[in-house]
């Protein structure tokens, strides 16, 4: 029988996070990559892990706001490994304000790299997967498309048309053999997530946050970039064959509990008044 050759994957935003974690396990699992990133000096220091390992992989750094860019990045990976079988659209570019004060041109950004970029990435990859009779697209969402907060207004109608696009691509591309997934992730312990400080500088905002969020969260803590990562791989494996048009949420319970476990505790604690004990 001749051996199957090493599947292909394409991976944005890989140079941090959960790209990163996903770029090496994509490693392990025997895949040929390309890595793309704006981020140079972080994207090599992934490339350095890989070389180590003896993956065969292919790096491009620029921005999904450039379409003719994105276009390039499949057909390098075509002309470099002869195929494409998996895309991940993990990139994202995110916002800080709130709908009070977004522009224009920065709305258009934020929406170009989270939305319109693995719009078209996929529309080209799938070109190569319809030939192939097969292929996995995996879109990168988040939880705040369905439970948002008052800021990040472009981010997270970029990530909720991108759960749409899903179903869409999934009911097209479904009879060539093409399966389209979401991965919604929810708090992930990143860089990006650690970054707020507050305005006097006494006190860590991203430390009040994830000690607020922890207590929401029904596994009480944060997921890491690599248990999404882990279900990234096993989406795009053959186990998942049958798994389409559908979203998978890595969010540790917390869009399934209401409240403050602090509160939660207390009441299961303090029956109230009137009712035994």
């Amino acid at each position: 029988m001749t051996p199957t050759a090493p599947r292909v994957a394409l991976l944005t935003g890989a140079a941090h996070g959960i790209g990163r974690a996903t770029a090496l396990e994509l490693a392990a699992a025997g895949y040929r990559l390309l890595l793309t990133d704006r981020d140079r000096n972080a994207l090599d220091d992934v490339a350095g892990r890989l070389h180590a390992r003896g993956t065969a992989f292919e790096t491009a750094v620029g921005d999904l706001a450039d379409l003719d860019f994105a276009r390039s990045l499949v057909e390098q990976a075509v002309r470099c490994f002869g195929g494409l079988d998996l895309l991940v659209n993990n990139a994202a570019a995110v916002d800080r304000t709130s709908a009070r004060d977004i522009e224009p041109e920065f709305w258009d950004t934020i929406l170009r790299v989270n939305l319109t970029a693995p719009a078209f990435l996929a529309r080209w990859a799938a070109q190569h997967m319809e030939t192939a009779g097969r292929g996995v697209i995996i879109n990168i969402a988040s939880i705040e498309a369905f439970q948002p907060k008052c800021l990040a207004p472009a981010y997270i109608a970029a990530k909720a048309g991108l759960r749409g696009l899903t179903w869409n691509l999934a009911s097209l591309f479904g009879p060539h053999g093409i399966r389209v997934v979401c991965v919604s992730p929810g708090a992930i312990d990143t860089a990006l997530s650690r970054h707020y400080t507050s305005a006097d500088g006494a006190e860590s905002l991203a430390e009040a946050i994830r000690a607020d969020s922890e207590d929401r969260i029904p596994l009480r803590r944060w997921g890491t970039p690599q248990e999404v990562a882990q279900a990234i791989v096993w989406l795009a494996s053959d186990q998942a064959s049958y798994l389409t048009g559908t979203e998978i949420v890595i969010d540790g319970g917390w869009t399934r509990h209401l409240g403050r476990y602090s509160l939660t505790d207390r009441m299961l604690r303090e029956p109230p008044p009137g009712q035994p004990e």
